[in-house]
């Protein structure tokens, strides 16, 4: 006990003066003092091997999964581990009563009952370049910020070009970093033929549920198994049956030794963004405004779906996807307002902005050019606040609330003249939206979406239905939406295929549902309009904020926000305190998803399988036990990350993989804005567990025969 005492205290006081934990790093750009830290902590793998665009590295194994999560490849024919979630939409379309591999997961038998997913790929990186001087050589002096703004993105469209002209095979993508203050060159290839081999049921894949989520201690088996394949030459491909799994560059390792307190660890992957340079000024129109939109808005809506899809099974499948996707970020938001206030990130901010009035105000040279920064920004936040709040409700309420509003913009917007293969994708999209919609579900969410929205915002920014309300329907929202549904023909895929067919008979701009996505157009972009001026100033103050803070602190090691490129974060395993009294251990095994169940009985959120639960209860781990015998389920460290950061693989000091980051700590929550050292920690599904259950579950002996598992 003295010496888990001694650990914990170790880990802490590190983290208060090195802070080696904190930071989202780029591969391509690790500097000495980064290198030098990472092997401190352990790291004994040169730096070239965790980086090279010229020879395979670790980098190579590591994916972006469909542009929303990371995944890690972990087999010469092209494995990719990847969490549950990451795949749940997936699984969702594969799914059927007669089929629910949501509830009863899936295990692909041979190659060729793998199954496809044509709106998924996987991008990988195979080099990043800084192209600052050549982005910033189109700016002049003379520009004002919109004319600045026009001319990077114009800039950036050219160079990331150029990498395609060269080779169709390759994207080039050119991102801002450190606030518009530099800009890199990520050259990509990405794979489009990705398949799902391996899915465990969602009562371990999802565990614990919303009500888990953002949690520690967690048990939750958060893991999904795909395939990447590619032509006969292991070149990217659409989905072909002639396709052939992808051999690639790099396998990444799996380490059965575990880890223990202390242990180094690092996890790569692409998370999406944070926010670490935003000013106080932003961080409290983010609270307030989008933050608490997602708060109420998706709070009413997920109450109706989930009274529906806990009654019926089918709407349990349609509305999976959806549900979680939804539900991740409304609960997301509620931690992040929660952390924001109980962990005092404004006022830590302030404090620091004080420090840098002060600086400015001590240097001529910053001084002439930043005296009026914070005072200009404090501005042009309050005199966007109401129409930004009123915009974060109507977004949530009207273009992600009722599904009939979204299809409509959908088919409004729709690029006949584009690509064939852009054009037969978008048709899947609208297909496959119709085929999980339920009608009376999708009227009773708006029927409170519009009372929600009304009660939320100043009359000033009710659209025009609402008139409409009051004076055709007497203010009933019910019956309003009880005619719409009744008169329009894009309820249906018949309207949208009556207007693909070019039906005389059908004019869809006479459609109620069109003129209702055009008259919430028009009323976002007059909101958008009466931003303008505030909105370019604020881009503009917090580039110079950003830039300003570098400055000032010129000794620190400075890394850049993350914008859903490549990262890397280090770190040790160790557990952490959340509050007095109380000590969280830095892993969890299976007798804690047995006490679970025990604890919750009749929860939805904590059923599980009795085949899964006689699995567990055998004790029978075979060489994924730990060396008490116990098989480790989750694990913490208090490596950095964010969302996008899921499936992103977790890695010992050897570059040997330990399992997969797939969430964060709810006392932590606020981390996208000030990182907690004593607080922040990284949840990943340990590998071993992982392994169990695609071999005693699944029983596939094939799959687990492919990984390269050092013993």
């Amino acid at each position: 006990m003295k010496l888990k005492c001694i650990l914990i205290v170790a880990c802490s006081l590190f983290t208060l003066t090195g802070q080696a934990d904190e930071g989202m790093w780029m591969l391509g750009n690790l500097n000495k003092q980064t290198r030098k830290t990472m092997k401190e902590l352990g790291l004994q793998m040169p730096a070239d091997k965790l980086y090279n665009p010229k020879k395979p590295s670790l980098k190579d194994a590591v994916v972006s999964f469909g542009g929303f999560c990371s995944g890690v490849v972990v087999s010469e024919d092209g494995l990719v581990f990847t969490n549950h979630h990451c795949g749940f939409s997936s699984v969702q379309q594969h799914s059927s009563v007669e089929h629910d591999y949501l509830k009863d997961g899936f295990v692909a038998r041979s190659r060729a009952e793998e199954l496809p997913n044509p709106e998924l790929y996987v991008r990988f990186l195979l080099r990043t370049e800084d192209v600052t001087k050549r982005v910033l050589g189109a700016v002049k002096p003379s520009m004002n910020e919109i004319e600045r703004s026009s001319a990077v993105d114009s800039m950036m469209m050219v160079i990331g070009g150029e990498v395609s002209l060269k080779d169709s095979t390759l994207l080039g993508v050119v991102d801002a970093y450190y606030g518009g203050n530099e800009f890199w060159l990520s050259v990509y290839r990405d794979f489009n033929d990705v398949r799902l081999v391996f899915a465990p049921p969602s009562s371990v894949g999802k565990f614990g549920w919303d009500t888990d989520n953002w949690v520690w201690p967690r048990h939750t088996g958060d893991f999904c198994v795909f395939r990447i394949y590619a032509d006969r030459k292991n070149r990217p491909a659409d989905y072909s049956p002639d396709n052939v799994p992808y051999h690639p560059e790099y396998v990444a390792p799996i380490s059965l030794d575990g880890y223990k307190e202390g242990s180094f660890c690092m996890t790569i992957g692409y998370p999406g963004s944070t926010e670490r340079y935003l000013s106080s000024f932003g961080i409290e129109e983010m609270m307030n405004n989008s933050n608490q939109a997602q708060i109420d808005i998706r709070g009413v809506k997920q109450a109706i779906w989930k009274r529906e899809m806990d009654s019926k099974d089918s709407i349990r499948i349609k509305y999976a996807s959806k549900y979680d996707e939804s539900s991740n970020y409304w609960k997301n938001s509620i931690g992040v307002n929660r952390a924001i206030r109980k962990l005092g990130i404004l006022e830590k901010k302030r404090e620091m902005e004080q420090e840098i009035r002060r600086w400015i105000q001590q240097n001529p040279d910053e001084r002439e050019k930043l005296l009026q920064l914070f005072t200009d920004l404090e501005l042009n936040y309050k005199n966007r606040r109401e129409v930004n709040r009123a915009q974060a409700y109507f977004i949530e309420s009207f273009l992600y609330g009722p599904e009939l509003v979204q299809l409509a913009l959908k088919i409004l917007n729709f690029d006949f003249e584009g690509e064939q293969k852009t054009v037969i994708t978008a048709l899947k999209d609208i297909v496959e939206q119709y085929s999980n919609l339920d009608l009376d579900i999708d009227k009773e969410v708006f029927t409170a979406l519009l009372k929600e929205y009304r009660s939320k915002v100043d009359t000033t920014f009710l659209p025009e239905i609402y008139h409409t309300i009051a004076q055709k329907y007497n203010g009933d929202e019910k019956a309003f939406v009880d005619s719409l549904y009744a008169s329009s023909e894009l309820t249906t895929p018949r309207g949208l295929k009556r207007f693909l067919e070019r039906d005389t008979t059908y004019q869809i701009f006479d459609d109620p549902a069109i003129s209702l996505g055009i008259d919430m157009l028009t009323m976002l972009f007059d909101m958008n309009m009466q931003m303008q001026a505030p909105t370019t100033e604020i881009i503009r103050g917090e580039r110079l904020l950003n830039g300003v803070i570098r400055r000032m602190y010129t000794s620190r090691n400075f890394y850049p926000d993350a914008n859903s490129t490549m990262r890397l974060s280090f770190g040790t395993v160790c557990g952490y305190t959340p509050f007095d009294g109380a000590e969280y251990d830095y892993y969890t095994t299976t007798k804690g998803v047995l006490e679970k169940v025990k604890a919750h009985v009749d929860d939805v959120d904590f059923a599980v399988q009795p085949e899964v639960l006689s699995l567990l209860s055998s004790g029978n781990f075979g060489r994924y036990a730990d060396e008490k015998g116990e098989m480790k389920v989750c694990f913490i460290s208090n490596n950095d990350i964010t969302g996008g950061n899921s499936g992103s693989a977790m890695f010992n000091s050897k570059g040997e993989l330990l399992g997969l980051a797939f969430d964060g700590n709810w006392e932590a929550m606020g981390s996208d804005i000030l990182y907690e050292p004593k607080m922040q920690r990284t949840i990943g599904v340990d590998v071993r567990y992982i392994l169990f259950m695609i071999e005693k579950y699944g029983k596939a002996g094939n799959l687990i025969r492919e990984l390269n598992i050092l013993n």
